[in-house]
């Protein structure tokens, strides 16, 4: 049986439940349970006091922030900056400033002006022990001064040394291209490095500034990086790339004995490939079709399927090559042979369109429906048949007639379908590699070339305006740029770092997807009010996570970056 009893203790009332039974034939209280005050009693039989509500709610980026300072530190990015680039102990460091700076890059590409802003957003003032107001857009021009061009190469080479002891980047086959990046900077500024060139964004009324860089194959880690200016063709600047390569040959041959590099056709010249003849390196590069035409007689039919390439076969030979005889493998692919197609049909479109605005807009001319402007003359009429024409394959697929009638020329043309199969039958599908290693197998040597992929999807993610941009970019001066271009590929090199990592735990991930599933890995910090005098209590959580950030989440370990 229950019952309710009350105790006074220190002058309170306070309740309990008891419940009592016959033991033996006494009567035995067996249970006790203690109730608290009146008001508690109330309250339990109302339900629970409501919960305070938060005085506001800190929401904070970890996931992105946390992973790439981890890679930095195993990296010891800071540490290798600041041997350079030494300062009085007061405020960040120069390393500190270039790793915000890079993991800005990769994960929200700001301008200087706002990137306070963004850091004070992030679980970075906490891991870094800065403050947001620290980064103004002047503390950051100011700690980019102490960055010459001859530290950030022994900057350079000692990171490169790390990511050999740490990471054990593979180094048989290095990656090499190059890209270019339009600036708007004043036609007045002086700059060597920002000039007018073939910009490959087809912006050539800009300056530009352009950046050649040599990668490993696997996950195109930055290795080296050069600046140059915008008016210097690619086969130039290889040659300094070369120059650079063999200055660091000493140490990168202590880690691998055997080297290959490879590049595209646009680096090819006589004097790059003497360069090489004075080292132990070797290489793998295209040539163009025309420049071994007899290999283009070879029918199809004596070429060999390659192992593990079921769509590429081959045909080896030799061929005098600037000047040295060189192994030359040509190879067929279907599949490039219909990309190559489908491109030619869309340039005959556009080329038929044209020519067919051109040829209306010379019969108004010679019908007096069109007065407007300078008469037509043929040869004027010719260089704007040759602008249409200048698509590749267009002047072969294309003919044109142009004559005079009347006064006024007129334009006639075909299309020439024995041209496309013609080209079908000697050179579309086809590739020319050319190489050293005499020793390699056919698959060896497509497997090296086919790695030049990896480089150029590196320079399409630089370009991308949500990760590892290049820009906002507002510096004038080419030391300025310079650094940008650091912590540029240093955004790169920790990203592909952190995606290498990832894909030795088996997830394979794009860099764009990575850095918007981490930047979507928030950590929430609620704020509830407390007494008077008193702090506010902290609540820490983090956000609703998807199934691929719980993964990377779990296997970086982000949960160590959390607030206690």
């Amino acid at each position: 049986m229950a019952s309710l009893t009350s105790k006074i203790v220190n002058g309170h009332k306070y309740y309990y439940a008891r419940v009592c039974k016959r033991v033996n034939g006494k009567p035995k209280i067996v249970q006790t349970h203690y109730l608290g005050t009146a008001e508690k009693m109330i309250e339990n039989a109302h339900g629970p006091k409501q919960m305070p509500r938060a005085k506001e709610v800190c929401i904070l980026e970890l996931g992105a922030t946390g992973a790439l300072f981890d890679i930095a530190q195993r990296l010891q990015l800071v540490e290798i900056i600041d041997r350079h680039a030494p300062k009085r102990n007061q405020g960040p460091s120069v390393g500190q400033y270039m790793l915000v700076a890079a993991i800005n890059r990769a994960s929200h590409p700001t301008s200087k002006t706002v990137l306070s802003d963004w850091f004070d957003q992030t679980i970075g003032p906490r891991l870094m022990g800065i403050q947001a107001r620290q980064l103004s857009s002047q503390a950051f021009w100011n700690h980019m001064d102490r960055l010459d061009h001859q530290s950030l190469i022994k900057i350079e080479n000692d990171l490169l040394s790390r990511l050999i002891d740490e990471f054990q980047i593979n180094l048989n086959c290095l990656l090499y291209d190059a890209t270019n990046f339009y600036t708007y900077i004043n036609t007045k500024t002086e700059s060597e490095l920002a000039k007018r060139g073939h910009n490959k964004q087809k912006r050539n009324d800009l300056r530009q500034v352009s950046l050649g860089m040599m990668t490993s194959s696997d996950f195109h880690v930055p290795l080296l990086h050069m600046v140059y200016g915008g008016n210097i063709t690619d086969s130039t600047q290889f040659g300094s790339v070369i120059d650079e390569l063999v200055n660091r040959y000493k140490h990168l041959t202590e880690a691998c004995p055997h080297i290959t590099v490879v590049f595209d056709k646009g680096n090819n010249s006589e004097a790059n490939f003497e360069a090489f003849a004075d080292t132990d390196m070797h290489f793998v590069g295209s040539l163009k079709l025309n420049q071994c035409p007899d290999l283009l007689k070879v029918r199809l039919n004596k070429y060999h399927p390659l192992r593990g390439l079921e769509e590429v076969t081959a045909y080896r030979s030799c061929c005098q090559v600037f000047a040295e005889e060189r192994t030359v493998l040509m190879t067929y692919n279907e599949n490039l042979l219909a990309g190559q197609l489908q491109g030619i049909g869309r340039n005959i479109l556009k080329g038929k369109k044209e020519l067919q605005a051109l040829q209306t807009q010379l019969k108004r001319w010679a019908n007096g429906k069109l007065r407007k402007g300078r008469k037509p003359t043929v040869e004027g009429t010719e260089k704007k048949v040759q602008r249409i024409l200048h698509r590749e394959y267009m002047n072969e697929i294309i003919t044109t007639r142009i004559s005079l009638s009347e006064g006024f020329p007129t334009l006639q043309y075909q299309v020439k379908q024995t041209a496309i199969a013609r080209l079908s039958k000697t050179v579309l599908g086809k590739t020319l590699l050319f190489t050293d290693n005499d020793k390699w197998t056919d698959e060896q040597i497509v497997c090296a070339y086919r790695a030049q992929y990896h480089i150029e999807h590196a320079f399409r993610e630089m370009k991308n305006p949500h990760f590892l941009g290049w820009n906002p970019r507002f510096h004038w001066t080419d030391q300025k740029i310079r650094v940008h271009a650091f912590y540029c590929v240093a955004a790169l090199t920790l990203v592909s770092l952190l995606r290498r990592e990832l894909a030795a735990k088996h997830i394979h991930i794009s860099a764009e997807a990575l850095m918007e599933n981490l930047c979507a890995i928030r950590e929430t910090i609620s704020v509830y009010p407390r007494g008077k005098n008193q702090p506010p209590e902290l609540s820490p959580s983090i956000s609703r996570l998807t199934k691929t950030q719980k993964t990377l989440y779990d296997h970086l370990d982000l949960r160590r970056f959390r607030q206690d």
